[in-house]
């Protein structure tokens, strides 16, 4: 094989690249050695498939020229063989042959080969073809290096998901534990809650607390969104309307040294301006506030863009109450207008976050009030969580289980006469 002189530019790339000869002819390989050497190229060279399969594998070469017609394997086999060690680098195949026909064209590229050279070889020619790998080794190159970086990068975020996702399980724990008590007994009356995030966390709230030894007031709110700010506000929230201490926004404190509740419409004001004018977020959340006398059974409502609450009398009729009114934290000249209405013994009220009616069944349907309706009714003769369960259990088969908001509730009973508490 004899290799024409050639005045072609230097085609070898700013670092040397390794290339491997691979022919059973010493005077071939020697003439092929001499033309990558003074084109930049570091060359080794191997007789056979044994010795160039090894070198392979010790020395790893940028770029193979092999004979089509070897000692040990076919220039062809060898090729399939130099492909099924590549795993993390591409390496590129050029196939020496003085073959023409397509067929043996088509045979070696699916052996591996990128590219041929047809004997005898053309310096300039040959000089082309390797500034065409040094393109297509350089491209690899960029690719892999790039890939490394994306696999770096996507090991990093599912560490940083996980961690997320722990955290989210620690805060969802947290925010359950902001409703102390799922269920009260005053009296009377029976208390039960639920809370039901759509996700870890949620922007939903619910609770009571005991105010005097005869008044309870009690408490359902939504912020808007999801996510951590909802959760972190219905924290704050929570703080402020805990207990009986003097940090509860609904209680003061009585001339007689006990505590006496807030009127209502003066609890939604006050959560008004904090909103606007201490905490500054761009949030609001719409809530129903109530002050229940053990005594009379006689509730003071204040219903701040949160969904109409449901009173279920003894003889199963249900009354949606309240006119809707301004969600809190959005304007600050908002006023709220209190409601009052009175539960005999066997009547409920109902509480509820608008993802219970907005739940849609597969159609697009919300199952809306009147079929929160229908569920009270079938429902009419179970109470405390069992009604609860069933209410959610209910809405969630409406919807085939595809919920994306939170679902909360609160549900205050009063027993009928000589109904114990059990």
């Amino acid at each position: 094989m004899m290799i024409a002189d050639s005045h072609a530019p230097n085609p070898a790339p700013q670092t040397q690249r390794l290339v491997l000869i691979v022919d059973d002819s010493r005077a071939q390989r020697r003439t092929l050695a001499v033309q990558m050497t003074r084109a930049g190229y570091q060359v080794a060279e191997a007789a056979n498939s044994r010795e160039a399969m090894r070198l392979c594998l010790e020395r790893r070469p940028d770029i193979v020229i092999s004979d089509w017609m070897i000692p040990g394997h076919s220039g062809l086999e060898f090729c399939r063989r130099f492909r099924a060690m590549q795993s993390d680098r591409y390496g590129y195949f050029i196939l020496l042959t003085s073959r023409n026909d397509k067929k043996d064209i088509a045979e070696g590229l699916r052996a591996g080969a990128d590219e041929f050279l047809t004997k005898p070889v053309s310096g300039a020619e040959l000089l082309a073809r390797l500034a065409a790998s040094e393109r297509i080794l350089r491209m690899e190159e960029k690719l892999r290096s790039a890939n490394t970086r994306l696999t770096a990068a996507l090991t990093k975020l599912r560490e940083t998901q996980t961690a997320i996702e722990r955290d989210l399980r620690e805060a969802q724990r947290l925010q359950q534990g902001l409703v102390r008590e799922c269920h009260g007994s005053f009296g009377d009356f029976d208390l039960s809650l639920l809370m039901r995030p759509a996700g870890h966390v949620g922007g939903d709230l619910v609770g009571f607390f005991p105010i005097n030894a005869g008044r309870v007031g009690l408490f359902a709110l939504d912020v808007a969104g999801h996510g951590v700010a909802s959760a972190l506000l219905c924290a704050r929230l929570a703080a402020l309307l805990s207990g009986t201490n003097h940090q509860n926004v609904a209680i003061r404190a009585s001339d007689s040294g006990g505590c006496d509740p807030k009127p209502p419409v003066e609890v939604m004001r006050l959560l008004n301006s904090l909103m606007l004018d201490e905490l500054r977020i761009e949030s609001y959340f719409t809530m129903i506030y109530a002050d229940l006398n053990l005594w009379t059974g006689h509730l003071r409502l204040v219903q701040a863009g949160h969904p109409h609450p449901m009173v279920q009398r003894a003889d199963g009729r249900i009354e949606s109450i309240g006119q809707g009114g301004l969600p809190i934290g959005v304007f600050s000249q908002a006023d709220y207008e209190e409601l009052q209405v009175t539960l005999a013994p066997g009547d409920r009220l109902f509480i509820y976050s608008d993802g219970l009616t907005e739940c849609e069944n597969a159609r697009g349907d919300p199952l809306g009030e009147e079929g929160l309706h229908a569920i009270l009714r079938t429902n009419a003769t179970l109470h405390g969580d069992a009604l609860l369960e069933s209410i959610c259990w209910s809405a969630t088969h409406y919807s085939s289980g595809q919920r994306s908001d939170d679902i909360s509730a609160v549900l205050v009973e009063r027993r009928s006469e000589g109904a114990s508490c059990s």
